[in-house]
């Protein structure tokens, strides 16, 4: 078996932007639009915490409880929520104002869940106000890069924007902000001043440059497959599995498909996403076995991964991975 680099036609999923007139928002499918919104991503901090402490099913509810407390936001200032992968939320908003309304919303909301087993659940949120392209109920451009770069900027319980959506906000709640610093941020030509969303009081503020400066060095995370003896070291690329000769880690087992399923990194994390005939099993070390169908799965710790059939069966062909970092 032979280790491919990634082919240049599949990329990481990309995230999503959005509209800035509410009648934008209803457009078809099919159209494709360019237009203004504010492109917001929030994600449950700790999100691989909880599985470790709780187990995938108690984890996988609490999480689920956080995102439909912020479909709810989305949609109460005249969003819509754009996709969900994992534990984070994409979702566009019909002007500057509204977006930075629904962040301090979606923190209230988290923060009044209860707490499971005395452990409080929080988010983390980034926005951008510019132009988005929408097409088949899809947005793209760089407004979504740039929102993208301000969610992983923020720390728990923190919204980040640009200078640039501050200038958008009406008057009072320019007045809830406050500049933090202009950062180099990868793809753009100049520097992006970066602003902080003051929802809480004064004395519970706690980034400080230095510390967005420091957030802004992304996360030394890798992920390690091991299959026939080869070991691939993946960090920011995606790669596809199956029995296609083109595929990355080529499959033999007759069971998988040509196209089996692929891995993508996202942030600070690796997901698997099913793509095929008759599933992806994951084995984590141990935990029961999780079966996808087209689903996808955040990757962490360590285990194996089969293709169609379970990893426990005798002469099975599994990948072995680890998450480093």
């Amino acid at each position: 078996m032979e280790f491919k680099r990634p082919m240049a036609h599949i990329d990481s999923q990309q995230p999503a932007s959005g509209e800035t007139a509410y009648a934008s928002l209803t457009s078809t499918a099919s159209t494709r639009v360019t237009s203004q919104l504010a492109v917001l991503f929030a994600d449950v901090v700790g999100s691989t915490s909880l599985y470790d402490n709780f187990g995938d099913e108690q984890a996988k509810l609490m999480i689920d409880e956080c995102l439909d407390a912020l479909r709810g936001v989305v949609l109460h200032y005249g969003g819509r929520v754009i996709k969900t992968i994992g534990d984070e939320i994409m979702c566009v908003l019909p002007s500057a104002d509204n977006g930075c309304l629904a962040a301090t919303d979606m923190h209230h909301k988290i923060m009044t869940l209860p707490p499971v087993s005395n452990v409080k659940r929080s988010v983390r949120i980034g926005f951008h106000f510019g132009v988005v392209i929408e097409e088949n109920n899809d947005v793209f451009g760089d407004t979504v890069n740039l929102a993208a770069r301000m969610a992983g900027l923020a720390k728990g319980m923190q919204i980040i924007t640009t200078g640039a959506t501050v200038a958008c906000l009406s008057p009072m709640l320019k007045l809830s902000t406050r500049n933090i610093a202009a950062l180099a941020i990868k793809g753009k030509g100049d520097d992006v001043a970066v602003s902080e969303v003051l929802w809480q009081g004064l004395d519970e503020l706690t980034m400080s440059t230095a510390s967005i400066s420091l957030a802004f060095i992304p996360k030394p995370v890798t992920l390690s497959l091991q299959h026939a003896g080869q070991t691939l070291e993946l960090d920011y690329e995606s790669i596809v599995l199956g029995r296609d000769s083109q595929c990355n880690v080529v499959i033999s087992d007759r069971n998988a498909s040509r196209q089996h399923a692929r891995i993508e990194r996202r942030r600070d994390k690796f997901f698997l996403v099913d793509q095929s005939t008759n599933g992806t099993f994951v084995s984590f070390v141990n935990e029961h076995e999780v079966v996808l169908r087209r689903e996808e799965l955040m990757l962490r710790g360590s285990g194996r991964i089969a293709f169609g059939r379970s990893v426990d069966l005798p002469d099975t062909e599994t990948v072995s991975f680890s998450v480093k970092g």
